[in-house]
């Protein structure tokens, strides 16, 4: 973990209302040093520096990240989501090294109207209120172009880019694509997990595939410039989907069911057509779903064994990150809202040992000083490191974004 960047000025979420009388108040969980810190990099001091040379010097991006606080007592979570004002993790960002973050903000979560989430009114809210916010301040910046991701590096700052897991809230209305692109939404997935419009989610009994509609919603992701995601998309239409879009798609938080039988792991087959056709897997790190034989209870070795299995498979210039982490109770997160995220079956029936936190990778603080340290721990050159941490994803990018 770095210290604070310069250009932090120590400013909090929402700081220009007044607590108390414009929201209702939370004590929120702690955004540095929540667990302890991660013991088994043991690097030399060579090494050491190198991390922290190469996180303060690269353009890092995560492809998949949830930067919001979560209350200290997530018994309080659903009136904490009810008043839809999520805080921005400043202070956390601030130490994390990153350059340019794919938020996807409360995506299964966004329940400020209905229990069952991905409300169009409640999503365009919820992008608004953060929005309001992070013009107040001038550390974490809107990003929308790759202007605006080589604009952060150069001037110390973060480049907060919008996403959504799913493509759900459009229902059967191409043109809200539109309407959220003028939000700023720059990412989105086809489907997460329970099935839509568009296409199947990884939950299902059965993949129908891509629909018609989902053709015709891929094809205007294209035209606006909309990253097309298939983490939570059923097998055939992921593969529907990376084969009908014209620009490389992204798996952006996702691991590979050939290291672990799940069905929030992608088949070979899919990782391959995805890179195939240019696109970049980002290896996820959300608790209790990057295990992996060698070792099963999570923790940052779990996720790059991972990692090193998709650099095998389809070689490193198709490979990423999406931690998919956040500022709080993650494992309590999934907990509290496992019927709306459907953990149960994206899981499926293969035993694990539950842990509190992913060692290593437990919040967006810590998760690419360990990640890059791993890599120099384990012989990756600089150009390496640079392309797996930001230089791939930006490439892809390049391609999709207008």
């Amino acid at each position: 973990m770095l210290d604070p960047a310069p250009r932090y000025t120590g400013y909090t979420a929402y700081d220009y209302l007044e607590a108390g009388k414009d929201y209702r108040e939370f004590r929120y969980a702690k955004q540095i040093n929540r667990v302890p810190e991660y013991a088994g990099l043991d690097l030399s001091d060579d090494q050491a520096e190198r991390t922290t040379r190469l996180l303060s010097e690269s353009t890092v991006i995560s492809l998949h990240d949830h930067v919001q606080v979560f209350p200290e007592d997530m018994t309080q979570l659903r009136d904490h989501i009810r008043q839809g004002r999520e805080p921005t993790g400043y202070q956390g960002l601030s130490r994390s090294g990153i350059t340019a973050v794919f938020d996807n903000g409360m995506d299964g979560t966004c329940c400020i109207s209905s229990d069952a989430g991905w409300k169009y009114q409640d999503v365009l809210f919820d992008l608004g209120v953060r929005m309001a916010d992070l013009a107040h301040q001038d550390f974490v910046i809107k990003g929308e172009t790759i202007k605006d991701i080589e604009y952060a590096a150069e001037t110390g700052r973060i480049a907060h880019i919008f996403a959504l897991e799913a493509a759900t809230p459009i229902e059967n209305e191409v043109d809200r694509l539109d309407v959220l692109y003028g939000f700023g939404v720059r990412q989105m997935g086809i489907a997460y997990s329970e099935a839509n419009y568009l296409g199947s989610g990884l939950k299902e009994r059965g993949d129908g595939g891509l629909t018609y509609f989902g053709e015709r919603a891929v094809e205007r992701m294209n035209k606006l410039g909309i990253a097309i995601d298939v983490s939570h998309s059923g097998d055939r239409t992921a593969v529907d989907a990376i084969k009908a879009s014209t620009k490389p798609v992204f798996i952006t938080h996702a691991g590979a069911r050939g290291l672990w039988p799940t069905n929030r792991m992608k088949t070979d087959e899919t990782i391959i057509e995805c890179a195939k056709r240019g696109g970049v897997i980002g290896i996820e790190a959300a608790p209790h779903t990057t295990l992996s034989p060698q070792h099963p209870r999570h923790s940052l070795e779990s996720v790059m064994d991972h990692f090193q299995y998709c650099v095998d498979l389809v070689g490193l210039e198709h490979v990423s990150f999406g931690p998919d982490t956040l500022f709080g109770d993650h494992v309590g997160l999934h907990d509290a809202f496992a019927s709306n995220l459907s953990l149960g079956q994206a899981h499926g029936k293969v035993d694990y040992e539950k842990v509190e936190y992913v060692d290593g990778l437990e919040n967006p603080a810590e998760e690419f000083y360990n990640i890059i340290g791993w890599l120099v721990k384990h012989d990756y050159s600089d150009d390496e490191i640079r392309a797996v941490v930001g230089g791939n994803t930006l490439r892809v990018l390049k391609e999709v974004w207008v």
